[in-house]
């Protein structure tokens, strides 16, 4: 994929989602609720925050465009809503996008993750730090709580495995952030080290990309946009704030000034790595 066909399908899918907004289910940690809900609605997205697994079934049989699947919180009652949610979004054809928080850490929500993901239910987007997606994919990992100890370089090999066996795009988020489809390999340089010291950014940027892979025309597409959408944000935000605090604040307004120039003018593509 060249330079100019990456920025026109981020630009597209931003243009979609301000067009025609994507209603996105977060089955999300508790922690991180408000800010996701609020940075979807700056990019232009609408929110819905379900727990109890019949409900959100309803909701995408009814027409919701997206799933995000959070492991954060996870606690058992969870987990067999998410089952729920799953089965309903793939039977539906809603992409539906895995954030498997702090894998490899607890035994619970490791089995978990391996399992929804054995299920015959891929999901359009796995996305995490390199140590979440290192796990994810059967190697050992470590981790500080939901902190990465590895380097987003390290995990490539990991996702690009992962993205094969599971017929899907993953995201591999660091000072660099990766993102593959199992064959193609891209790097992007845009963000800011602000983004790690405010709750919930990562996490957010799930549902993010569930927005994207409703609005792009393949996984591959939704997951580049949701990066680089969320980079120039973090840096706009970092630009118009002094401590994490007013990043905080800064961040949704970010979103909310996002632009088809704006990507065009700032945009870091560092690579593609076949």
């Amino acid at each position: 994929m060249q330079r100019t066909q990456i920025i026109e399908n981020v630009c597209a899918t931003l243009a979609r989602i301000r067009e025609n907004p994507p209603l996105v289910l977060s089955m999300t940690n508790t922690v991180v609720q408000p800010l996701t809900a609020n940075l979807l609605l700056a990019l232009g997205a609408i929110p819905a925050m379900l727990c109890d697994g019949e409900e959100a079934a309803e909701m995408l049989r009814a027409g919701a465009n997206g799933l995000l699947i959070n492991t954060g919180t996870l606690s058992r009652d969870q987990a067999v809503a998410m089952r729920t949610a799953i089965r309903t979004a793939f039977d539906s054809k809603v992409p539906w996008v895995l954030d498997p928080v702090a894998a490899g850490l607890l035994s619970f929500r490791t089995q978990f993750i391996r399992e929804i993901l054995s299920a015959g239910t891929p999901p359009a987007i796995i996305r995490g730090n390199a140590s979440e997606i290192l796990a994810v994919a059967g190697y050992a990992a470590k981790t500080r709580g939901p902190e990465s100890t590895s380097k987003s370089d390290e995990a490539c090999e990991a996702a690009k495995e992962l993205a094969r066996k599971n017929t899907c795009a993953v995201i591999v988020t660091g000072a660099v952030d990766y993102v593959t489809d199992g064959n193609a390999l891209f790097a992007f340089g845009n963000g800011n080290a602000a983004m790690t010291r405010v709750t919930g950014v990562g996490c957010a940027m799930g549902a993010l990309c569930a927005a994207c892979a409703a609005a792009s025309a393949n996984a591959l597409d939704g997951a580049i946009a949701a990066t680089v959408l969320m980079g120039i944000a973090g840096e706009l935000a970092a630009e118009r704030s002094v401590a994490p605090g007013s990043f905080a604040v800064a961040l949704p307004d970010a979103f909310d000034a996002l632009k088809p120039e704006t990507v065009r003018e700032r945009i870091k593509i560092e690579s593609e790595i076949l």
